[in-house]
């Protein structure tokens, strides 16, 4: 395991050192450092603990599938065939099989329920289930729980995790890795939008221009 020279979310957007979306996002070097700071953390830690790095990746391959993001897909299924090849196969097909429209789900709170809207609920296939094991199915339905179905995501749902295997603390991991993807993914989605339809970009006057201020919505800065 090595720590990306690359900005990841650079990478996943198709954006070069000097391009436009380049200079707006270098107007923001703390959320962009942070950004990449969270990666390391998250997807390449100098201590996976009981979070194995390849758990991690099949999660990203999976969450980044789910989203339709080929080139993020792309990127962590090499990540994932690095730790463990057979896993990979078996991943893009859960994914395949899992991905639906959303999200979806049921509000808790009364003044919202009118708003509440249904969907499937899913879960790995024995077959799929017994080819990812115990643990991986439990965080992939998490995951597409938390992708989904985030009015649901209750604090009962984390048993699936406990009886599958995993620590608190993993689980915290585990949910907080899903957040960071949905957030890198989505940003980094939205930067390709932007690099697909430029606005002017004034070097001098970030403030001033339209691609500036739709990056830092975009980026939540």
């Amino acid at each position: 395991m090595s720590t990306p020279s690359a900005d990841i979310i650079d990478l996943l957007a198709g954006i070069r050192p000097g391009d436009a979306l380049d200079t707006v996002r270098s107007r923001r070097p703390q959320a962009r450092e942070n950004a990449q700071r969270s990666f390391e953390a998250l997807l390449e830690p100098a201590t996976p603990g009981d979070f194995p790095l390849a758990e991690r990746y099949a999660v990203a391959v999976f969450v980044s599938a789910m989203h339709g993001f080929t080139a993020a897909t792309d990127f962590y299924g090499d990540l994932l065939g690095d730790e463990a090849a057979g896993l990979l196969p078996v991943v893009t097909e859960t994914a395949a099989a899992a991905s639906t429209p959303g999200p979806f789900g049921q509000y808790r709170e009364p003044g919202l329920a009118a708003e509440s809207t249904d969907g499937e609920r899913w879960a790995p296939e024995a077959r799929v289930a017994e080819g990812l094991g115990i643990r991986l199915s439990a965080a992939l339905a998490h995951a597409h729980l938390l992708v989904v179905r985030p009015r649901e995501a209750r604090p009962e749902a984390l048993r699936h995790l406990v009886d599958a295997g995993w620590s608190p603390d993993a689980i915290v991991s585990l949910s907080q890795l899903v957040a960071f993807l949905t957030f890198q993914l989505r940003l980094a989605w939205g930067l390709r939008v932007l690099a697909a339809a430029p606005a002017p970009v004034d070097a001098h006057a970030a403030h001033a221009s339209p691609s500036a201020a739709r990056v830092s919505l975009v980026e939540g800065a």
